[in-house]
C-alpha cells in the first residue's frame, strides 16, 4: 500500500510567535510518529511571516531528538542559496547523530526572493545553473567510496550519506533525479499540471547510479481533513488567504478561520484562490481518503506526501489523525 509521510512548515499563527510555530512543530512530530507516518519532513523558507522553518538543519536536528522511529529530512534545502560543503557538513553531522533517520530533499529553487536570495549565497550568481553540479559535489562530499578522498574532505564526512532526494515542481529536477539516480519528489501542491509529465521523465530517465536500485516516486499534496467537509473548507480558509498573499506581496502570519472567512474577496481574487486550490484535497475522511487514492493511482506513487496547512495545532493535528484512520495506518505504539 501507498505509504504516507507528512510535510509541515512550522506555521507561524496571527498572534503567536516563531517559537510557539517550532514548539508545536516539535508536538506535531510526536503525532506523526505515533499515527504511523513514514516520514515528516521541514521545507527551507526565508523572509516569510507564516512560515518559521527558515533553518532546516537545525529544526531537522531538534525533530529527530524529539522522536525514536520517524525519518526526518529536508523538503527541502534550497541549494542556490547554500555552499554544498556547507550542507554535507550538516547533513553527515545529522545522519551521525540519527543514522538511518535523515532525509536530504534538495530543491533548485531559492524558496524566497532575490534580494533574500543574494543575502543567503553572497554572490552575484545566485546558484540555479550550477544546481547539477552541485548536487553532485555534495553527493561525492559523502558517499562511501574506496577511491581518493575528497579535498576539502568534510567531517563528519564520507559514509555519512543521507537519503538523498531530489524536489521539483517542474520537468528539470525530474529528469535530473533520474539522470542521478535518486528518489524524486513532485510538488503537485504547486504545479498539478505538470505531475505526469515530470514522473513519466523521471521513470524513463533513471539510471542506477548505485544510490538506488530503481525509481522511487513521491508526490506532495495540500490535504485538510476534518470530521465534514463544511468544517474542512471553513478550516482551509486561511490557507487559501495565505495563498493570496502571497501572491500579491502583502506577507503575513496564518489568521483564523474567522478572520479568513470574513475577508473581502474581490471577484478577481476569488478566481485566483479558485485557480490555485483547485487541486487541494479538502474534505471529510471519506473525501479525502477518495482522493488521495485517485492521486495514487495516477501517479503510480511509492509515497504521498501531505502537507497539512491550519491555523491551529489542534487542526493539522486532528487532519493527520482523521486521515491516518482512513488510510487503514498502523500506529506506531502498535
Amino acid at each position: 500500500m501507498t505509504l504516507l509521510s507528512v510535510l509541515d512548515l512550522a506555521t507561524v499563527a496571527k498572534g503567536a510567535t516563531a517559537a510557539d510555530a517550532l514548539a508545536d512543530t516539535t508536538r506535531l512530530a510526536g503525532v506523526v510518529e505515533s499515527l504511523g507516518y513514514h516520514r515528516m519532513w521541514v521545507a527551507e523558507h526565508h523572509g516569510m511571516p507564516a512560515v518559521a522553518s527558515s533553518a532546516p538543519a537545525v529544526l531537522i536536528g531538534h525533530l529527530a531528538d524529539a522522536t525514536t522511529t520517524l525519518r526526518i529530512g529536508a523538503g527541502g534545502v534550497m541549494l542556490p542559496n547554500h555552499a554544498p560543503l556547507v550542507v554535507a557538513e550538516q547533513f553527515a553531522t545529522l545522519e551521525a547523530l540519527h543514522p538511518g533517520r535523515i532525509d536530504l530533499g534538495l530543491g533548485r529553487a531559492p524558496g524566497t526572493d532575490p534580494v533574500t536570495a543574494r543575502a543567503l549565497r553572497r554572490s552575484g550568481d545566485l546558484g540555479a545553473e550550477r544546481f547539477p553540479e552541485d548536487v553532485v559535489e555534495l553527493i561525492n562530499y559523502l558517499v562511501d567510496s574506496d577511491g581518493p578522498a575528497t579535498h576539502p574532505a568534510p567531517m563528519p564526512g564520507r559514509g555519512y550519506l543521507p537519503q538523498v532526494w531530489l524536489l521539483g515542481s517542474s520537468t528539470f529536477s525530474a529528469q535530473l533525479a533520474g539522470m542521478l539516480g535518486l528518489p524524486f519528489s513532485f510538488a503537485f501542491h504547486f504545479a498539478p499540471a505538470l505531475v505526469d509529465q515530470a514522473i513519466d521523465l523521471y521513470r524513463s530517465n533513471f539510471r542506477q547510479t548505485g544510490l538506488l536500485d530503481e525509481p522511487y516516486v513521491m508526490v506532495a499534496a495540500s490535504v485538510l481533513c476534518a470530521d465534514s467537509d463544511e468544517e474542512a473548507r471553513w478550516l482551509a480558509g486561511p490557507s487559501a488567504l495565505t495563498m493570496l498573499q502571497l501572491r500579491s506581496g502583502k506577507l503575513g502570519p496564518v489568521v483564523s478561520p474567522d478572520e479568513a472567512a470574513a475577508y473581502p474577496y474581490s471577484d478577481q481574487e476569488r478566481a485566483i484562490v479558485a485557480q490555485a486550490t483547485a487541486d487541494h484535497i479538502i474534505g471529510d475522511p471519506d473525501s479525502v481518503q477518495r482522493q488521495l487514492t485517485a492521486l495514487a493511482t495516477r501517479t503510480d506513487a511509492h509515497e504521498l506526501m501531505v502537507s497539512t496547512r491550519a491555523h491551529s495545532f489542534e487542526s493539522r493535528a486532528r487532519s493527520l489523525t482523521l486521515v491516518a484512520g482512513r488510510w487503514g495506518m498502523v500506529p506506531a505504539a502498535a
